[in-house]
């Protein structure tokens, strides 16, 4: 479980969360997304799960500035990472009895890049997963689709940048991503955090909304349930999440959500829930 770390804008060291993810390979991005009772927002019923790639493209961070004023970033796109992460949906879809995969691509323009990335993806469809529905869309007319009805859609699969992009959006739908939650998965290590920033801003003021790091938590203890078999950690997450949706649903919310609970509060709130 880790923290929000700050990056700097357009200069400074590169990004913490980025080398974390290089680092101990977690290729494998999961958000999901979905409507809470108590938190009102145009949107009711979503039910999405957001799995993007989550080493390579433009995040591979090559840059080069080839003459003063014309600068060039490289969009890495490889068999491996592509074949690898497609497999990871398939198989999230199937574990959690999802219905369908809709891969998000720019291909008509961005024929070597996305073009790898959605044939591994359909070729790793068709080689044993036909029982899943299976689509392709362009992702500027996939998001303008998503606006109109998110319910439309079950697990996202896209290339890094256009992923970061794409689960802030769908977070947008079901109230922000204070009630949004994270995960990273590699072959060996898994590492889980709240996708919102770090908002040096309140530091200290008690005005955070702690559920996103606590959806996180449950994740966390689910994963570890699924690969060592330890049923109390898969009680836990059960009594953890239903106590957080009872006290959202019961109006017990921080201000971000359009309540009037600092983070201790909305804290102690759902350890009153625990039973």
């Amino acid at each position: 479980m880790k923290g929000p770390c700050t990056t700097p804008i357009g200069g400074g060291f590169s990004s913490v969360n980025v080398a974390l993810r290089k680092t101990l390979d977690l290729y494998g991005a999961v958000r999901p997304v979905r409507s809470i009772e108590g938190v009102e927002t145009r949107y009711r019923d979503v039910d999405l799960v957001v799995v993007r790639e989550n080493t390579e493209g433009l995040y591979a961070g090559i840059e080069n500035e080839i003459t003063p004023g014309v600068v060039t970033s490289l969009k890495v796109a490889t068999e491996k990472a592509s074949y690898r992460i497609a497999k990871f949906a398939f198989e999230y879809a199937r574990s959690r009895d999802r219905k369908k995969v809709t891969v998000f691509h720019k291909a008509n323009i961005m024929k070597k890049s996305d073009g790898l990335f959605i044939r591994c993806a359909k070729e790793v469809h068709d080689a044993g997963y036909e029982d899943i529905e299976y689509e392709e869309l362009i992702i500027d007319a996939a998001c303008m689709r998503l606006v109109q009805d998110p319910t439309n859609f079950d697990i996202l699969l896209c290339e890094n940048l256009y992923g970061d992009v794409v689960s802030d959006l769908c977070a947008g739908f079901v109230g922000g991503l204070g009630v949004t939650p994270g995960a990273n998965f590699g072959e060996v290590n898994a590492v889980f955090e709240a996708v919102h920033g770090s908002a040096p801003d309140i530091a200290g003021k008690g005005l955070a909304n702690p559920l996103a790091i606590t959806m996180s938590g449950v994740m966390m203890l689910n994963h570890i349930a699924t690969r060592t078999g330890d049923t109390a950690a898969k009680a836990a997450a059960d009594r953890i999440k239903v106590a957080y949706n009872a006290a959202v649903g019961e109006g017990e919310r921080t201000g971000d959500l359009g309540g009037s609970l600092g983070t201790e509060a909305f804290a102690d709130a759902l350890v009153r829930r625990l039973g």
